[in-house]
């Protein structure tokens, strides 16, 4: 046994969602350079294919499927075909969120259902689906994109921020059911990095000095620094973490929005 446990991924599988861009293709581009070969996740294909290309740089494989975590249906298909593609997924990782910044007074129905089904129930599925997998090849790595949302309460998104604060307690419980497998879950919690999700908000001076405000170090996160975070939670470096949530924040939570 090493002295420094390894941060390596050589030949593992892993499979992101929302892997077209931001957070996700950051995350998956991340594994590549790491050492492994990567199942990109999306809607838009054509992201997707800008992703892979990507990753191919790095001498690993990418391969895409297209679908919407939404939708029950393209869930079964995604997970069979890639359980039988590939025979073996080690790394779950649950990127894919939406987020409308509506004010709790004016949510409609349709809003809740649609940031409910992409945030939580798409991660909950994927996680069971291939769970099951990981139970009976022996373990894995399920990895929840979180938020400080999910523990610090923020002026508007009360849905997103619901959603956020339940991925949070899910990764307990299954870290708890689970971990008699070998199946570890842990989650990350950004706070503001830049994305083109957020790219608009960022512009604003008066919204972004605001947000310097309560975070210590002074500045939004870029995205190479989650990669270390989800690297970490991947390999064997994090072998006894499991239902632990990371938030990679600038220091945000020590003293909430």
């Amino acid at each position: 046994m090493t002295v420094l446990p390894s941060f390596r991924l050589d030949d593992k599988l892993a499979v992101v969602t929302g892997a077209g861009r931001g957070i996700g293709k950051a995350i998956a581009i991340g594994y590549a350079e790491a050492g492994a070969d990567v199942v990109l996740l999306s809607r838009t294909e054509s992201d997707l294919e800008n992703t892979a290309e990507e990753i191919r740089q790095h001498g690993r494989q990418a391969y895409i499927y297209p679908a919407d975590v939404t939708v029950a249906g393209q869930l079964d298909r995604v997970v069979k075909n890639v359980i039988n593609d590939h025979g073996q997924v080690d790394i779950l990782v649950n990127n894919a969120g939406m987020n409308i910044r509506t004010p709790a007074f004016e949510v409609t129905e349709e809003e809740w259902q649609s940031i409910m089904d992409t945030n939580l129930r798409s991660a909950f599925q994927l996680s069971q689906k291939f769970g099951v997998h990981m139970k009976e090849s022996g373990g894995g790595r399920i990895i929840n994109i979180a938020s400080v949302a999910g523990t610090t309460a923020l002026r508007t998104g009360v849905v997103y921020a619901a959603t956020k604060a339940a991925m949070i307690q899910m990764t307990k419980n299954l870290a708890l059911e689970w971990g008699e497998y070998g199946i570890q879950v842990n989650s990350i919690g950004p706070w503001y990095f830049k994305t083109p999700l957020t790219e608009k908000l960022l512009s604003d001076e008066k919204y972004l000095n605001d947000i310097l405000s309560r975070t210590p170090l002074k500045r939004v996160g870029e995205l190479p620094e989650l990669v270390g975070p989800a690297v970490f939670l991947a390999s064997d470096a994090s072998s006894y973490v499991t239902g632990q949530t990371l938030f990679v924040d600038g220091g945000m939570t020590i003293y909430g929005f």
